[in-house]
């Protein structure tokens, strides 16, 4: 079973929680985890799962402005956030308004603060919808790990979002 994970990162966290879903779900065969910087020169259409995440900003995915108002965050002198190589690049959202399958098995999660969803929002959700609209069928329901007011992982969200990609391999229409 091919997988392709497309992450988008700001500071890290949503790139720690791909390579730790990969982990998981690596058993179940060839794993591919690449920043959505990388994803337009992939073809989709040769792996059996395509899995998507990105921070929530704003209560949904990313724009440029808000690309933007992470850079400036990190920039600040009293900062102590680290900012991706690729962070004001492109994001998940542009890359799937360009994308053109039309069909395949996906799965959506996202980064967010670690507060009810009813006032961060969950850019897994919109996510979600774009895959949907491109004619995915979602494996999974979108899900959320989370991160504290420090834009650090909660502890042991990496080890959830490790089990989240074996239970992903486990149900998987291409699980072998």
């Amino acid at each position: 079973m091919r997988t392709l994970i497309v992450y988008e990162s700001m500071y890290g966290n949503t790139h720690a929680v791909a390579e730790a879903i990969a982990r998981g779900f690596a058993p179940a065969g060839d794993v591919t985890t690449i920043p959505v910087s990388q994803a337009p020169q992939q073809d989709v259409s040769s792996y059996d799962l395509l899995i998507v995440g990105g921070p929530t900003h704003v209560h949904g995915m990313s724009r440029e402005s808000t690309r933007r108002g992470a850079v400036e965050a990190a920039e600040k002198p009293e900062s102590n956030l680290t900012l991706e190589p690729d962070a004001a690049s492109t994001g998940i959202r542009e890359w799937l308004d360009g994308l053109t399958v039309d069909e395949g098995n996906a799965a959506a999660f996202d980064t967010r603060i670690d507060k009810p969803a009813l006032i961060t929002g969950r850019a897994s959700k919109g996510i979600s919808k774009k895959l949907r609209h491109l004619g995915f069928e979602l494996v999974a329901d979108p899900e959320s790990f989370l991160v504290d007011t420090k834009n650090q992982l909660v502890e042991g969200e990496e080890a959830r979002a490790q089990q989240w990609g074996q239970m992903l391999a486990k149900q998987s229409p291409a699980h072998t």
